[in-house]
């Protein structure tokens, strides 16, 4: 498959522009319970990385999250050029949403999102940035200053079982 804009990550090993890493964050980090695992492997016939887990609302908690910076230093990167996030997944039928982070989100509790349905077949889902919605931030959106990505399960119990092949600009 052709790319169509910039590569974020691209699980087979074959190409990343990003020099970070992956990390998983859960609710934990506020005195929620909820636990899972981040691991990198074959799911369905594509490498990817595949996110797992329970979701629990026990304790004001309510997440698992995939997340990554998106410069090795740490800096902002200029997505303005593109149109939004292409993500290919799949998982089992469940809503999952995309966090982005800007230069003007300072609380942790702050976020720029989108969402996506991640099924049982692997499909190719194209989030414009047009339809990101603030949350908790009053701050409009700028592609120009983005810092950092997350995939994460929220706010309802759920079983967590996602995989993530591919993550780029459009």
């Amino acid at each position: 498959m052709a790319l169509h804009g910039k590569l974020i990550d691209d699980a087979s090993g074959t190409a990343a522009e990003t020099d970070t890493e992956w990390e998983l964050i859960s609710d934990r980090v506020m005195g929620g319970v909820s636990e899972g695992a981040l691991t990198t492997h074959e799911v369905s016939g594509r490498r990817a990385r595949h996110m797992t887990g329970q979701v629990s609302l026990e304790n004001d908690g309510g997440f698992l999250q995939m997340a990554l910076d998106l410069s090795p230093d740490g800096g902002a990167i200029d997505a303005s050029g593109f149109e939004g996030i292409e993500v290919t997944a799949r998982g089992t039928g469940s809503d999952y949403n995309i966090h982005l982070r800007t230069e003007a989100v300072a609380r942790p509790w702050q976020s720029y999102r989108l969402t996506f349905h991640a099924g049982p077949d692997w499909a190719t889902h194209r989030l414009p940035f047009a339809d990101v919605t603030a949350h908790r931030i009053d701050a409009p959106f700028d592609a120009a200053t983005l810092r950092r990505i997350g995939i994460v399960a929220i706010g309802r119990r759920m079983q967590v079982d996602l995989a993530v092949a591919r993550l780029a600009f459009y």
